[in-house]
């Protein structure tokens, strides 16, 4: 018989192996931190990128899971900004030092010593996860816990990436997966013309980016009718790179929105040259999170999401691998 303090939770004890369903301690929160009953947490692909060890230093085992939306049922001594029962979210940053240059400087994303929920610390891939109180996140009330989740990161990620475009009329997304389809709602409520770039022949990814309002959308080997003031890569497919930069006119930016890409190939200069430019976005920080669910909260998104069961997040990892989901997977824990 399960004790009153354990937990289900997949667990990762290895690179390139599948998660394992454990029975583990149920986690106890200390001083900032708080216990979360987990009502949902989103697959996002950089579980995928852990998963097969493409990311360094990951300890083993860990649960994975950075996309958290959970029921506060224990605070520590020191979590004095929620209470109780308050339903609040976990982003992929868990800690920062607050003391490095970047800290000081206002860049906690680019901490030296950040830590990362589901990566460096335990996530959202089980029924209970602790998490700092100080880098949760209110979440907007017109959202239901699967619909939420995904904002957490995919949402999160693609709006500091969608920042980084700057005012781009004509904005290319590039992998039309979890992000895209909520940074495309966003662009479009902001009336911008948004051009969608799926796997080549992905079809059925091109209908969803038209049902959303892209004005255009096709292949990622396709140039599109106009030219983009700026495009984010999504898919970490360093081709791509070229590609966009070839879509983008003078002055245009290309953003790279994810944390692992593959290798860049070579391009000719003719490419980059007319000051066109290439940046990337790492992490976020906790005031990107506060401004995105203000921006979630009035736009009024509409996630797509695939509900899988807590046992079933090697399949939704998957599907994820495969191009086979629309929108994004969502893991459901079973219930306490």
């Amino acid at each position: 018989m399960r004790s009153s303090t354990s937990m289900s939770a997949m667990r990762l004890h290895g690179a390139g192996s599948a998660l394992s369903l454990d029975s583990v301690e149920r986690p106890a929160p200390r001083d900032h931190e708080i216990l979360l009953e987990v009502l949902a947490c989103g697959v996002c692909r950089t579980d995928l990128h852990i998963v097969d060890g493409e990311l360094p230093d990951t300890r083993y085992p860990i649960i994975p899971g950075h996309e958290v939306v959970g029921r506060v049922v224990e605070c520590g001594s020191s979590a004095t900004n929620v209470r109780v029962g308050d339903r609040v979210g976990v982003p992929w940053l868990a800690h920062t030092c607050g003391v490095c240059r970047y800290c000081r400087a206002g860049m906690e994303n680019l901490c030296d010593f950040a830590r990362f929920t589901g990566y460096t610390v335990d996530g959202g891939y089980a029924q209970f996860a602790v998490a700092d109180a100080r880098y949760c996140l209110a979440l907007p009330a017109c959202y239901a816990d699967a619909e939420v989740a995904p904002l957490l990161c995919a949402g999160l990620i693609g709006y500091r990436a969608y920042r980084a475009a700057g005012a781009a009329t004509n904005l290319g997304l590039y992998g039309f997966g979890a992000s895209a389809h909520l940074l495309a709602q966003v662009a479009r409520a902001e009336g911008r013309n948004v051009f969608a770039f799926s796997r080549p022949g992905d079809l059925e990814s091109q209908q969803f980016a038209r049902t959303l309002g892209a004005v255009w959308a096709g292949g990622s080997d396709e140039r599109p009718p106009e030219p983009l003031d700026a495009a984010i890569i999504f898919a970490a497919v360093g081709a791509l790179v070229p590609a966009a930069l070839a879509a983008t006119r003078k002055a245009g930016r290309v953003v790279c929105a994810g944390i692992h890409m593959s290798d860049i190939p070579s391009f000719p200069y003719s490419l980059l040259w007319g000051e066109r430019s290439i940046c990337s976005v790492a992490n976020l920080t906790r005031s990107d999170g506060q401004q995105f669910m203000e921006v979630a909260a009035r736009v009024e998104l509409r996630p797509t999401v695939e509900i899988f069961d807590l046992h079933a997040a090697n399949t939704a990892l998957e599907h994820l691998r495969r191009g086979k989901l629309t929108g994004a997977a969502v893991l459901k824990p079973p219930p306490v």
